[in-house]
């Protein structure tokens, strides 16, 4: 998917509790710059004081929905989207929302029924959910009522017109560690790629990235997952050795499937120094990171220094760390309040929704597309000393369409 979309038209913004936090939205939306008081660890058992009847964040007149496993399958998760979007109300000094908090239970079925029962209290949108198949199931809901869908899945086959996804897609971040690689003068590039769910998702973009910059693609192999070795003896020859015809290596797997690749790498006589191993925002892992197969490798992330942050008066406000997918639930609740206080009668129309200027959270500048995927600026990292080093900041602005 080539990047789509129009030219950064305008974005503004204004500091938040005093906290140096900027929030800017296409068409000069901004946020409140009053400064509010710090906030407080809330006690065990103390309900927070943005939460009136039964769930509910908020008092405001517009009424969205916040749907997220409470219970069953992805319950922390769905806990910590959920103060995350508290912690968005009050940043915002309590906006004219009312945030319906509904437990999808963590299945299709309790995301049906948590959509219907939304909508039927007035909510106007669904923030939600967090799995692909409550996505699907949120989404038919919302499409019979003419509603639209900010989602948390990273499985691009559930985005449509009208179901959006705020997540980190890795499409996004393979064009951008591809056109970062290519920018330093990286022109042959081969890949081993697992046989999953995620590889699958990331190999037609890879293709499409290098081909895109001219570049070569000299070697691709895909491996069972746990299981690299054959596939890296096959590509030994293009890899490996004086006669190496890659100069870069895309390995687009988790931190426990690295920790397959990175030995069987090395037993082939790999050099990072020659062949850049090049990654995704799965490699920000400390066990990826000690690698020395990655030693001087790169890989394409959301800018750290937003989250860090976030998750320190996350950490004083419910007095624990945020897992790193809560910021989502921040930006998506930033947005609609803000999107609420702009425009009016058209804050969730499609036509809003994806301006193609977009909009900048806590984790960069992003947008959505019409057909509900969104891009996101990215920043690049190198592995050195065992450690993830800024080489490349996120851009402040998303680039042109057709780039």
């Amino acid at each position: 998917m080539a990047r789509r979309g129009g030219r950064w038209t305008a974005r503004a913004g204004a500091a938040l509790l005093g906290l140096g936090l900027t929030i800017g939205l296409a068409g000069c939306l901004g946020v409140p710059d009053a400064p509010r008081p710090a906030a407080r660890a809330v006690p065990e058992g103390e309900p927070s004081a943005t939460v009136t009847a039964g769930n509910v964040i908020g008092a405001g007149t517009v009424k969205v929905a916040l749907i997220v496993p409470l219970s069953g399958q992805g319950a922390a998760v769905g806990a910590a989207l959920r103060n995350a979007a508290e912690l968005a109300y009050d940043d915002f000094q309590k906006p004219n929302l009312q945030i319906l908090v509904k437990d999808d239970r963590g299945t299709p079925e309790g995301a049906r029924e948590a959509t219907q029962a939304a909508f039927a209290e007035g909510a106007e949108m669904v923030l939600g959910p967090l799995f692909a198949a409550n996505v699907q199931a949120a989404g038919g809901v919302a499409r019979g009522a003419g509603k639209p869908v900010i989602a948390f899945s990273t499985d691009a086959a559930v985005a449509a017109r009208g179901v959006y996804l705020i997540s980190f897609l890795p499409q996004s971040e393979v064009d951008r560690i591809v056109d970062e690689a290519s920018a330093g003068g990286r022109r042959s590039f081969a890949a081993l790629i697992p046989e999953t769910v995620y590889g699958n998702a990331v190999e037609a973009q890879f293709r499409e990235a290098v081909a895109r910059r001219g570049a070569r693609l000299v070697g691709i192999e895909r491996y069972p997952a746990g299981n690299p070795g054959p596939a890296v003896d096959r590509l030994r020859g293009v890899i490996a050795g004086a006669g190496a015809q890659a100069d870069a290596l895309f390995v687009p797997d988790t931190a426990e499937g690295l920790m397959a690749v990175a030995p069987a790498l090395i037993k082939i006589g790999f050099s990072p120094a020659r062949v850049r191993p090049l990654g995704l925002a799965l490699w920000n892992d400390p066990r990826v990171l000690s690698q020395a197969a990655f030693q001087g490798g790169r890989f394409a992330a959301p800018d750290a220094a937003g989250f860090a942050s976030f998750a320190q008066r996350y950490q004083t406000r419910f007095g624990t760390m945020p897992p790193r997918t809560a910021s989502l639930g921040y930006d998506a609740v930033s947005l609609i309040a803000a999107l609420v206080r702009q425009y009016g009668s058209q804050r969730f129309a499609d036509a809003t929704l994806t301006n193609p200027a977009g909009f900048s959270g806590l984790d960069g500048t992003f947008r959505f597309l019409p057909d509900g995927v969104s891009e996101r600026t990215l920043a690049v990292y190198e592995i050195r000393n065992n450690a993830a080093n800024l080489v490349s900041p996120a851009p402040k602005v998303l680039a042109p369409s057709g780039i």
